[in-house]
């Protein structure tokens, strides 16, 4: 089969993936389905993959965990599932089920997780293995490309929307408005929030407007005049990965609200002027991963608000070039890679 291989972290402007076709993935082991993959979403995360900055664990690894597909084949044991379904395929692949987070409902925090695309090959490729229970069926009428960054953009920012969650009718700030926030602000909008959409790109607060934002601003650092930030928020998720954006969220928080950092990996956050950002009973949380009850729960979801994505697609073999828009902020919305 065909896939983008890392075989050595590099910047994403040195395109690091190669496309390589003779690659032999195995057939599913027990409780395993082996999936045609149709589209892979490309996520942040898979460009921290890329660069590095998540440290490598195999020698060589297929990235991407925002995975439609067709199961093709099964493994034994496998009874939820069946050849000829289509799934999504996340970025959590196992978790062990034996310890004490697995055992308490927060499978997300488990140290012997297997991720999708980092610990296990992923879905910049034409098939891909899934386990049991961590794949999950999706509705036969949903377009591919669509419901691809679902499953971890959407996902993820359901996870931080829980944890940052303000009181019904709430105000919320999205900082960061890439793939996981235009889904987000989406799914707030139509529950009744107040969605304020925070950027330095001036189309990605175009994009939030036409989503059903309540308001879009303009980061601090991109406005001439530096005003002191307005305390109205009730809640905020972070999905940039810059410790100076969480400060800035912290900045508009009212007291006993809430900050979610939706990022896998952050650079430093500046120094906190605890008077200033902290007093108050403000909180800043981080969210790692998700469970499977979270993507269960956002998949219904999604499907019953009828959300949307808004989608670029890229060849298989644009993979490199994808990644330099997205982390240069070239993209409004998501881009999804054709990997047929």
């Amino acid at each position: 089969m065909k896939a983008m291989v890392l075989h050595s972290p590099a910047k994403a402007e040195q395109q690091p993936l190669k496309l390589e076709e003779d690659i032999q993935i195995g057939h599913p082991k027990e409780n395993e389905v082996l999936v045609d993959v149709e589209v892979c979403g490309v996520c942040r995360t898979d460009l921290h993959v890329v660069e590095g900055d998540l440290p490598p664990v195999l020698a060589r690894v297929i990235p991407g965990h925002e995975i439609v597909g067709i199961v093709e084949k099964m493994g034994g044991g496998v009874r939820t599932l069946a050849v000829g379904d289509r799934v999504g395929v996340p970025w959590l692949h196992h978790t062990c089920g034996r310890c004490e987070f697995c055992i308490n409902g927060r499978e997300n925090l488990c140290n012997n997780k297997v991720f999708t695309g980092y610990t296990v090959n992923g879905g910049y490729a034409q098939q891909v293995l899934g386990e049991e229970g961590f794949v999950f069926r999706l509705p036969e009428n949903v377009e591919a490309k669509r419901v691809a960054p679902f499953l971890c953009a959407g996902i993820i920012g359901y996870r931080a929307f829980k944890v940052a969650l303000p009181g019904p009718g709430g105000r919320i700030g999205f900082f960061g408005f890439g793939g996981s926030a235009h889904l987000i602000l989406q799914f707030a909008s139509k529950l009744g929030y107040e969605t304020v959409a925070y950027s330095r790109n001036t189309a990605h607060l175009e994009l939030a407007k036409k989503l059903g934002a309540s308001e879009a601003i303009l980061s601090k650092e991109n406005r001439p005049n530096q005003d002191e930030a307005k305390r109205d928020l009730d809640g905020a998720i972070v999905f940039a990965p810059a410790g100076s954006v969480a400060l800035e969220a912290l900045s508009y928080l009212k007291k006993g609200a809430t900050v979610a950092i939706a990022a896998i990996h952050m650079d430093t956050i500046p120094p906190i002027e605890y008077d200033k950002y902290l007093f108050g009973e403000r909180k800043v949380v981080s969210v790692e991963a998700n469970t499977r009850t979270d993507a269960k729960e956002f998949l219904e979801l999604a499907t019953r608000l009828n959300l949307d994505s808004a989608v670029t697609m890229r060849p298989l073999a644009e993979a490199n070039e994808a990644l330099v828009d997205l982390k240069n902020g070239r993209v409004s919305g998501a881009f999804v890679l054709d990997c047929r």
